[in-house]
């Protein structure tokens, strides 16, 4: 029931927060890039890496995770392992990462709820983790865009199903965002500037473009 009096200036506890959070990259690798085909391959490296820097920024604890790095998918993005220098990825041989023991307690060491995941392929390696890590209680954030899979239509099935299942869509920029939430937050907002200017599109664009009147300005 409604009550008027409990109103008040205060954030939902659903919200996403550097103390809450871990995020999950699931398989970020060249023969697993090779068979994406839902989205344009270089959009999703450059969300996945978005996402990255932006545990980076907030201190979020990120996980890292391979599938047969040595014998079949490659090597862990360099570009995602160049921001995470000093992190070795759990290599796995199981498709689905939560039914490996070393993965999860990576992320049951982190003491964190809420999962933060991104992969590929969405309809495999994200869908089987997120089912499982669903039932054990934690809440699932699903990164859409720095994610995917072999189609566009197993991309989407994949997500409906863990929807219905009760894990949320987010892009990165709204996880970035929404770890920031407040221009206020001094001790972060720099590096959320540099983030999105590199890895923004437009946005970034206009960050600079808004930076460089704003400079001006001053200058004059």
């Amino acid at each position: 029931m409604f009550d008027i009096t409990q109103v008040h200036a205060a954030p939902s506890a659903d919200l996403l927060t550097p103390d809450n959070c871990v995020m999950l990259f699931i398989d970020h690798q060249p023969q697993m890039f090779f068979g994406t085909g839902s989205g344009d391959r270089g959009a999703i490296i450059n969300s996945t890496v978005g996402l990255a820097k932006a545990a980076r920024a907030f201190d979020v604890p990120a996980v890292l995770t391979t599938v047969a790095a040595e014998s079949f998918s490659g090597p862990l993005l360099p570009r995602l392992a160049a921001v995470f220098p000093e992190q070795k990825p759990v290599d796995r041989t199981s498709m689905n990462a939560w039914e490996d023991d070393a993965l999860v307690e990576a992320v049951r060491a982190t003491g964190r709820r809420k999962i933060v995941l991104s992969g590929l392929w969405t309809e495999v390696c994200l869908v089987l983790p997120a089912l499982s890590a669903l039932e054990q209680g934690y809440e699932v954030y699903v990164v859409t865009d720095a994610s995917g899979g072999v189609s566009p239509a197993a991309h989407e099935h994949a997500l409906q199903r863990m929807i219905a299942a009760g894990a949320v869509p987010v892009t990165w920029v709204q996880v970035l965002l929404e770890l920031q939430r407040d221009w206020a937050r001094q001790e972060t907002y720099g590096a959320v500037m540099d983030i999105v200017k590199e890895h923004a599109g437009a946005y970034g664009l206009g960050v600079v473009y808004a930076q460089s009147v704003i400079g001006a300005h001053a200058a004059g």
